[in-house]
């Protein structure tokens, strides 16, 4: 009997997901964010992200493919595009150039900054839904990558006290580079997929 989980799906969504969440290189956002709250108080920011990281990007596997044929977008475009946009992303994780979010006043900084744009972002929107248009139906594969990968994400979170005092600024910069060039290999990836299918069918 054949498995109903893809693997290669499942791998790939955990990677690219885990990825662009860059859970260890946002402890220092999230501590900033935080700032003033008890443990228990952190804690329950991060809960309420991850959740609703996982709730919207969840939303996208399932409804991702409507919203595609509703614009008339090919998966060819939204794949050259994709891949541009994870490249730009991959860049400035290499360069450092990643902005801390500026914090309004008010705002409920779980669910924006912390899980959107920080752990669910464009890149990672626009990858969940080219990986769900490469899975079969029900999408067990990319579903749980993103589960999966988001609850590594979260309790590196978790930790990221004693995270942050371990590896330094220091060690979350090289860690965010690394990051940067996987996320750079797989945008180039799926550009140069979505490229070929646009120009050389």
């Amino acid at each position: 009997m054949r498995s109903t989980v893809d693997t290669s799906a499942l791998v790939q969504t955990f990677i690219a997901v885990f990825v662009l969440a860059d859970a260890v290189g946002n402890i220092p956002i999230v501590l900033i964010l935080t700032k003033g709250m008890t443990p228990e108080e952190r804690n329950r920011v991060i809960d309420k992200a991850i959740v609703v990281a996982i709730a919207v990007l969840l939303l996208f596997v399932f409804t991702g493919q409507l919203i595609l044929t509703y614009l008339e977008i090919s998966m060819a475009s939204l794949r050259v595009a994709g891949g541009l946009l994870l490249l730009l992303v991959a860049l400035q994780m290499l360069r450092g150039e990643l902005d801390t979010p500026i914090l309004e006043e008010g705002r409920d900084v779980a669910i924006t900054p912390l899980a959107l744009p920080l752990l669910a972002g464009p890149g990672t929107l626009t990858t969940v839904m080219l990986l769900t248009s490469q899975s079969q139906l029900p999408y067990l594969g990319v579903v749980l990558g993103i589960v999966s990968a988001m609850f590594i994400s979260w309790l590196i979170l978790r930790l990221g006290t004693y995270i942050d005092k371990w590896i330094g600024a220091e060690g979350g910069v090289i860690i965010t580079q690394l990051f940067g060039f996987l996320l750079a290999a797989l945008a180039v990836e799926i550009g140069s997929t979505g490229i070929r299918e646009l120009f050389l069918k």
